[in-house]
């Protein structure tokens, strides 16, 4: 099986009343643990990356780990470049055999956002590669994303018809409360997502699938494991598990998850060196990581999305 597209998975989960989990991806270790779970309970995955994890990790090496995993797993797999801010970048990665591109032109004005969104979109499909958008900005960083509360804003539902209509693009990120990295959000806030700007843009774009980034949970167990091997994470809350499966139950195709995976990378790590404080060789700390990152996304698919045996 070769890399596919995320349409097929998109219609499929829209009419399922599921979402596919889209996790991004930075070397080898994580990318085993992502398939290894999915492989495990046949789920649909798409593998993102970051225009910082792509230069870490360089492409063609991560493409060819990419490769290695769907010949291991026999799973479709959609390899996708997250918040993409340029039509350059965008480019370089549909050239180099990505199956999906975002472009994230939220931080432009609407009509700019617009143009770079279509330019990109024409470029894409020509290639047979489909495209993100985003609408509204998530407040949080993230690699290259860094957005202040002041300057977050949630997508208005009155403009996504014809963002939608004038872009072409395939599926539309949104933001109703979600935001980026594990400080989400001020020590006694409640997180709430707006479901009603979900229902709402789901009334103007029946059947259309709709994206959540920012969606992890920041796992409690892996913050105080993090805290008790010398970190300092007291403040870190995401969004609860319930929100997202209700967010995946309506037109929210495809979330987000990246905080989760560090966080138990970091928390396996941490207390791998605590415990065996003369260990030096990588096999024996990133074997552990490693199945911490599996049994996270197993987690996720089976609580938040809702995929398993969908591929």
């Amino acid at each position: 099986m070769a890399i596919v597209t995320s349409k097929e998975m998109f219609e499929k989960a829209y009419k399922g009343n599921y979402a596919i989990g889209a996790f991004n991806v930075n070397n080898m270790e994580i990318i085993q643990g992502i398939t290894e779970a999915a492989g495990e309970l046949r789920a649909p995955l798409i593998l993102q990356v970051s225009s910082g994890a792509r230069k870490y990790a360089n492409h063609g090496y991560l493409m060819k780990l990419v490769d290695a995993a769907i010949e291991e797993t026999g799973l479709p797999i959609c390899v996708h470049l997250d918040h993409g801010d340029t039509f350059e970048l965008c480019k370089s990665c549909i050239d180099g055999g990505f199956s999906s591109v975002m472009i994230d032109g939220s931080h432009h004005s609407y009509e700019d956002n617009v143009a770079l969104t279509r330019r990109v979109v024409e470029y894409a499909h020509d290639r047979g590669v489909v495209v993100e958008g985003e609408l509204g900005r998530l407040a949080g960083i993230e690699d290259a994303v860094n957005v202040s509360a002041e300057d977050a804003s949630y997508t208005d539902p009155a403009q996504v018809q014809d963002f939608v209509s004038r872009t072409g693009v395939d599926s539309l990120a949104i933001a109703i409360g979600t935001s980026h990295g594990a400080f989400k959000f001020k020590p006694g806030m409640k997180p709430q997502l707006r479901f009603d700007i979900l229902e709402a843009i789901e009334g103007r774009l029946p059947g259309f699938p709709i994206v959540l980034h920012g969606a992890s949970s920041v796992v409690p167990e892996f913050v105080e494991k993090i805290n008790a091997y010398g970190g300092a994470m007291p403040d870190a809350i995401g969004i609860p598990e319930d929100m997202l499966r209700q967010a995946a139950r309506m037109a929210v195709c495809k979330i987000n998850i990246d905080s989760d995976l560090r966080l138990a990378m970091t928390a396996s790590i941490r207390e791998h060196f605590a415990l065996h404080p003369d260990h030096f060789d990588p096999r024996q700390y990133l074997k552990p990581a490693r199945e911490a990152i599996r049994d996270m996304v197993a987690r996720k698919i089976v609580n938040v999305l809702g995929c398993e045996e969908k591929a």
